[in-house]
Parts: C-alpha cells; structure tokens; sequence
C-alpha cells in the first residue's frame, strides 16, 4: 500500500497546528500559575521529576521506534498478518518495560535527596511525590501506548495530535481549577496521572476504529525478530545520547546550583521548545510518509523530495531564530520579572537561538536516516556525544562563574551536536543511502542558510533593540516590528525557492 504523502501531510500539519498553538498557550499559563501560586521550586521540583524518569524511559530500549519503522514495509506490502505479529510483539515488550521502569523507580528512592541542591519546599513529601510522577510514567506501559505506533506506521499523527488537543484543553483547564482552588501539588499530579489513562484508553478506540483489520495476533517470525532487536540494540545506544543530551541538564543543575536555576533553565528552554513545534509540524507530519516512500520510490527522488523539505525547513527556522533573538530577553523579563533569580543574562538567550538553529536544521536528516532504518551504522554516535556532552558540562559548570553556569549547559550540548552529531550522522546518510555528490549540494545548502540566519538574526535583533517601548506594550510592537522584517527579508531572499518548494512538495504523490 502506498501511502497518499500529500493527504497525510496535509492533515497531520492542520492537526499539528492547532496543537502547537494550544501547546504554547497553555503550558505557558501553567508554568506563569506555577510560578505566581507555588514559587520557582515546584516548577524545579517538575523539571527534576520529568528529567529522572526520561532517564528511566531507557528501559524502553528503542523498541518503539524499531517497531515503527519495521512496518513500514509490510504496510506498503499490505501485509497485514505482520503487522498484527509486530504488534503483538510491541504489547509484550511494553509490558515487560512497564514493570522494569516501575521496579528501577522505586530503586532510587533512597538517593532523591542527593540530587537536590538546598532546601525544599516545606510542605511536600519528595518521596510522595515523586511516587506519583513514577506511577504517571509506568501506566502507560501497561495499558496501550503500543498501539501509537499502528498511527505512527500509517502516517496518522493527526489522530493522535487531535487526541492531544482535546484531553490537554480539557486537562489543563482541570489542573487550573486546582491551582487555583486548591494550590495542592499532589492533586495537581493526580490530574495529570488520570489524563494518562484517559488519553491510551482514547488511542486504543481509535486505532480499532479506523484499523479494525490490526490487532496484537500472530507470532512474528524469528527473523523478524532477530531484525527488530538488531535494531533495538542500536536504538538503545542512540537513546542513552538522546538522554544524556536532553535529560541530564536538569540533574546536573539541581545537583549544582539548585531548584531555582532548575526553574530559570526550565523557563528558557520552553520558550525554545514552543519555538521548535513550528518547524516540527513538517518533519514529524511527513517522517511516516518519508519510511514509505524509501520502499515506493527511487533514492533520487527520495533525495529531491528531502531537499525541497530541507530548504522549506530552513526558511522556518530562520524566521524562528530571528523572531526569537529579539523577542527572547523581553518576554522572559515580563513573564518572570517578579522574580530576578529567573531572569539570566543576554548570553542566555542567544545561546538558546543558536542551540535552536543547529538543532532544527538537522531534524530533516534525522527523518529521513530513521524512515531508512540507518541506526546501526551510527550507533556509538549518541554514545560518543554523549560523553562529550556530559564531561563538557561539567567542566563549564565547573569553570565557568556562578551567573555563567547555567550558560555552560546549553554550550556543552552545541559543542556536541556541531562536533560529533551532525558530521557523524550525515556521514551516514550520505554513505549508506544516498551519495557523496549529493552530500556536496547537501552542505553548500546547510552553509548558506546557516549565512543567511546569521544575518537576518542580527539585523532584526537590531529593528527591535531600536524600539525604546518596555513591558507588554513594548513587546508587541517589537514582536509586529521584528514579524514584518523578517518576513519581508525571507520572502525576499527566497521567493523563487518558496514557489517551487511548496509546488513540489504538494504535487507529490
């Protein structure tokens, strides 16, 4: 079966934005009632919790991911009876997983405390709590998480997106009641652990409505298997980078300099994050149509597509950067103004544009190595970034003056991604599924966008310092100003590109 790319998309980038737009607004709030109503070190305190138990996600292995992309084929095939053995194989392993992550959870009890710097708040139990955040994590590995992945394999992500959209109005609006009623941490927790429920009870519907044909049956042939765990053996290396990259952070810091850095961190990440979600709505809306048509289509016509999407990707992320450079510093001094220790100095914001720009620019690579399986071939690639992450970072947090500290993290995770992600992983693509000539037009594209971010992030960062206005007022016209600028820059510069671009990616078929 071949999958429609343009339909799917199409849907998937709709459902997807209006996510985005609800994920910006209402974690937003939740972090501002977090702050106003309970103090910086509840909002630490969260972001300690998600990092331990993202490091507990490693018990999880890759076999997510494996099984995705193992069905890719049989879906095209329209091999059914496979893909109900891949399943079925999926809920096994998940149940397996739940209680391992349940088990380790609960072995590191006894060592919470050494992980928090300083005081806590007084009126909270850490070992309760964190107990509520370990059982949120372990219940969807016993109920049917695994049944993402028949979405996820079909390119469906508009299902699950719009499953997300209902449940988080109706849940966050829940946990402000609570907030705000109540201004209990541990309600406000249980909340979030029933929505867990509520949202893979929802996907299990879902998937027999639309898929009724697929269902966990049938033995998957041991070939298969021993290919899946080949797989799994490579993933798992690529989830330790994954977790020492993006999880640690928030360890090291609480470790370090405590619960308030962990929240002023937190803070200056989200805004990265919600930036991120722009482009994502491409690259996460086609990576299930990118698998398909690795097994449909020729690997030069892989490769055109790929291109037109890299370049389409690279004028979003450039506006991105350059609205974020000079929006960034303002919105935090109004969202957390009332708390100095939140606020960080203008180091920490470009740090956070240029980690935004390397990251998202490579997010296209990224699909299009997963879609064509390429992970045992870069496999001690997440390891070897890994460590240089994590000793960079603690000989910055080390070195560096306290009001730089914070800084050293974010720099530590550039360092990696410029000298050992990004050269290995294109190394790969470019080897083992497509070619070096085509690495060359590859990399003269990366290096001038690259160029061109540099100069549309200074000279809209310099339209916007040139507005005196300060507060809310102020950064409305900032934000109108800096919007008109680069826009007009980008649209400018890359008017025939975006033509033909948005042509071609639409008319595939």
């Amino acid at each position: 079966m071949k999958l429609n790319f343009v339909k799917n998309t199409k849907r998937n980038v709709i459902a997807g934005a209006v996510n985005q737009a609800l994920q910006l607004l209402f974690p937003f709030l939740n972090r501002t009632l977090f702050l106003r109503l309970l103090g910086p070190e509840y909002l630490g305190l969260s972001g300690l919790f998600s990092s331990v138990l993202g490091v507990l996600s490693l018990a999880e292995l890759g076999f997510g991911t494996a099984i995705v992309c193992s069905m890719y084929k049989p879906i095209a095939d329209d091999d059914q009876d496979l893909v109900c053995a891949y399943l079925r194989f999926y809920r096994t392993v998940y149940r397996w997983v739940g209680s391992i992550v349940f088990a380790v959870g609960l072995c590191l009890l006894p060592f919470l405390r050494r992980i928090v710097h300083g005081d806590i708040p007084p009126d909270v139990n850490l070992y309760i709590l964190y107990l509520l955040y370990l059982l949120n994590t372990s219940a969807s590995y016993f109920l049917f998480a695994y049944r993402n992945s028949i979405l996820s394999a079909h390119q469906r992500n508009d299902v699950l997106t719009n499953i997300r959209t209902a449940l988080m109005i109706i849940q966050y609006l829940s946990v402000f009641a609570v907030l705000i009623l109540t201004r209990n941490y541990y309600l406000y927790v249980f909340v979030t652990i029933l929505f867990t429920v509520i949202r893979n009870l929802w996907v299990m519907y879902e998937t027999k409505r639309l898929f009724p044909y697929i269902s966990p049956e049938g033995d998957l042939p041991p070939d298969r298997r021993n290919r899946v765990v080949s797989d799994v053996k490579s993933i798992f290396l690529h989830k330790i980078g994954y977790v020492i990259s993006y999880q640690i952070d928030n360890v090291l810091l609480s470790a370090c300099l405590g619960l308030v850095a962990v929240a002023a961190y937190g803070n200056y990440y989200y805004v990265c994050t919600a930036a991120a979600g722009i482009p994502a709505l491409i690259y996460s809306s086609m990576s299930g149509g990118f698998g398909n048509k690795i097994h449909t289509e020729s690997r030069e016509k892989v490769f055109l597509l790929f291109m037109h999407i890299c370049q389409l990707i690279g004028i979003i992320v450039i506006w991105c950067s350059a609205m974020m450079i000079a929006l960034y510093q303002p919105f935090i001094k109004i969202w957390a103004g009332h708390n100095p220790g939140l606020i960080q100095h203008f180091l920490t914001p470009v740090l956070m544009v240029l980690y935004f720009y390397i990251n998202q620019s490579r997010q296209a690579l990224l699909s299009l190595k997963s879609g064509a399986s390429l992970w045992r071939e870069d496999q001690w690639k997440p390891v070897a970034g890994g460590i240089v992450k994590l000793l960079t970072c603690l000989l910055l947090i080390k070195i560096l003056p306290d009001e730089y500290k914070l800084d050293g993290v974010i720099l530590s995770t550039i360092i990696e991604y410029v000298f050992v992600q990004i050269p290995w992983e294109s190394h790969v693509v470019f080897t083992f599924f497509l070619d070096r000539t085509q690495s060359k037009a590859y990399w003269r594209h990366q290096a001038f966008f690259l160029l061109t971010a540099v100069l549309a992030c200074t000279a809209t960062w310099s339209v916007a310092a040139s507005i005196p206005l300060e507060g809310i007022p102020g950064l409305l016209v900032k934000g109108i100003a800096a919007s008109l600028f680069s826009g007009t820059l980008l649209i400018v510069l890359f008017r025939k590109e975006l033509s033909v671009i948005l042509k071609k990616v639409m008319n595939t078929k």
